[in-house]
């Protein structure tokens, strides 16, 4: 016929099924990564090209500085109109990575004659790297089950509102690449976890480096990842692969971080940072435990092991007793002097390690900020969540969440157990400070991708589209084959079928297409409810204003901007 002559001279279009597959995944993941984009560009389409809130504008002004004048005289910047009049020094006070992100592109783009300026960069960054979030969350995913929980996960946060209010178009603050950089870093430390290899370990280091230059929540990271190794030790499943990793990653990374004037020494003279000392040197002792096991006999080990314990044992007791005398000293009055001032509590620590934050104890201690730092629990963003923030900014998300957490802890491995650690600390933060939904959400998709994949696929196995005289067949075949007839009627009677091929109990099919069908109408749901809460609540920058009319018109009020615009052309400098 005329359509197999076509098929025929168009025969070298023909696609095997694995390049089928690779090609339909990949266009489901440029559609997922083009509506990331697309949907967080709301208050464009509404208003124009525009700077969203207070600190956009001020990282707005210092990425223009930094396009103009170069890198080296914006890292001696002394801004002296911000924090009026004590000033600023920029480079020393700021994260400089969302700064340098948009500059690269800027000049990138200039070096290929395409003519932008600075500040289109800066409104169109957050939801590009939105875009790269979907293909990091899909690669991530596809780690931990496969690429069909990974498709759903990429689909699942390209529109997840908990991740739009901080990445929509125009809003230009460190957490619009903060995420990208995080998700990357998870990949790779997964990828190093599950290889061993020193070469993702490094890679995620500087994924490490660049979150840390991005955004101050790189602390979550520095304490998830040595928790994850931890509970590995608990667990009996630490091995010379972590071993590697981490010891490569906290390296690197530690290294790395302290080139960035902002955090300087911190990640070696902070209590934030302390839990990954802590966990390196465990890694040590643990190297070191498992080398000696491995060349001395058990009993001479085990001689060794207890005479070291007590001599470690001896040690702490002697420090214990030293730092009380000294502390017991330390608060007697020796002149008259010290009447005047209040005996300390607790004697100081010899060294220079810093205590916790206000923001760090307010996260274990919720009613810590309340009663000793006001000013922390007074901000909005620090407040706890509500019910309600849940499902507004997660919909569908806090169902499905539990069944891909069961799925996890159902099939264990390594890397699963991370994202169990992830998820069940992201909860916990999230539940105190209602800015932390925006770590939550990320988990919150993969696992749910999870748990929506393992559901379909659960079902859809259990569609049979056969005839039932076929489907018949096949099952009387496999289970009376001709072999086990003749060898058990020798016997006196049939062999029953192998154990492992027995197949499971089946669901009507009926009921899987009701259940598929049920799960499709809430993935649709969820993505109305989405789209709708990303238009309404999210897309509004503060500086212009809009309402409805009368009519159901919108109307848009610009006063701040013609105020500002007068105040400029008016005014002296």
């Amino acid at each position: 016929s005329a359509g197999n002559a076509a098929m025929t001279k168009l025969g070298f279009l023909r696609l095997s099924y694995e390049k089928q597959d690779t090609l339909l995944k990949l266009l489901i993941l440029s559609m997922a990564a083009v509506l990331s984009f697309s949907t967080r560009l709301f208050s464009v389409l509404r208003f124009e090209s525009v700077i969203h809130e207070f600190d956009p504008y001020f990282n707005y002004r210092t990425t223009r500085f930094l396009a103009e004048e170069g890198f080296y005289k914006f890292h001696n910047w002394f801004d002296d109109r911000a924090w009026y009049p004590l000033g600023r020094i920029i480079g020393g006070t700021i994260y400089p990575g969302l700064m340098l992100t948009s500059a690269a592109i800027y000049h990138a783009l200039h070096f290929f004659h395409v003519t932008i300026d600075i500040r289109n960069v800066c409104v169109f960054l957050a939801p590009l790297f939105s875009s790269f979030t979907t293909v990091v969350t899909y690669h991530l995913t596809k780690e931990l089950k496969d690429a069909g929980a990974g498709l759903l996960a990429a689909a699942m946060i390209a529109v997840v509102p908990g991740y739009i209010s901080r990445s929509v178009a125009g809003s230009y603050d460190n957490e619009g690449i903060a995420i990208f950089c995080m998700l990357l870093t998870y990949y790779l430390w997964v990828k190093a976890v599950k290889t061993g290899s020193i070469f993702w370990a490094a890679a995620c280091a500087l994924a490490y480096f660049y979150m840390v230059s991005s955004w101050g929540g790189y602390v979550f990271l520095i304490n998830l990842i040595p928790l994850h190794v931890l509970v590995l030790m608990l667990t009996g499943r630490f091995s010379h692969r972590i071993y590697v990793a981490y010891c490569t990653v906290y390296c690197l990374g530690t290294i790395l971080s302290m080139q960035i004037s902002f955090v300087g020494f911190q990640p070696v003279l902070s209590s934030e940072h302390m839990a990954a000392l802590g966990v390196f040197g465990l890694c040590q002792i643990h190297g070191a435990v498992d080398y000696l096991r491995s060349k001395l006999s058990a009993q001479h080990f085990e001689v060794l092991f207890r005479s070291v314990i007590s001599l470690a044992g001896a040690a702490l007791l002697a420090a214990g007793a030293a730092l009380m005398l000294t502390g017991r000293s330390r608060r007697r009055p020796r002149d008259l002097k010290h009447l005047g001032r209040p005996p300390r509590s607790t004697p100081r620590p010899a060294g220079k390690i810093s205590p916790w934050t206000g923001r760090f104890y307010s996260l274990l201690d919720p009613s810590y900020a309340k009663n000793n730092i006001p000013i922390i629990a007074s901000v909005s963003e620090h407040q706890p969540t509500t019910w309600s923030s849940y499902y507004f900014d997660l919909q569908l998300l806090v169902f499905m969440f539990p069944v891909g957490l069961y799925y996890c802890f159902s099939h264990l491995s390594d890397a699963r157990i991370f994202i169990i650690m992830y998820g069940v600390t992201s909860m916990y933060f999230s539940a105190v400070m209602v800015r932390l939904m925006l770590v939550l959400a990320p988990v919150m998709c993969i696992l749910s991708g999870i748990g929506v994949s393992q559901v379909l696929s659960t079902y859809m196995r259990n569609l049979d589209v056969s005839r039932p005289e076929k489907r018949g067949k096949k099952q009387q075949d496999s289970t009376y084959p001709i072999k086990n007839e003749v060898s058990g009627g020798a016997r006196g009677g049939r062999t029953r079928p192998p154990a492992d091929t027995v197949t499971p109990p089946r669901a009507l099919p009926q009921v899987a297409s009701g259940m598929i069908l049920v799960m499709a109408f809430f993935l649709i749901t969820y993505t109305f409810h989405s789209t709708w809460v990303t238009s309404e609540a999210y897309s509004s920058p503060s500086i212009v204003l809009s309402a409805r009319g009368g009519d159901g018109s919108r109307i848009i009020f610009d006063d701040f901007r013609e105020a500002y615009y007068w105040l400029r052309h008016n005014t002296p400098e």
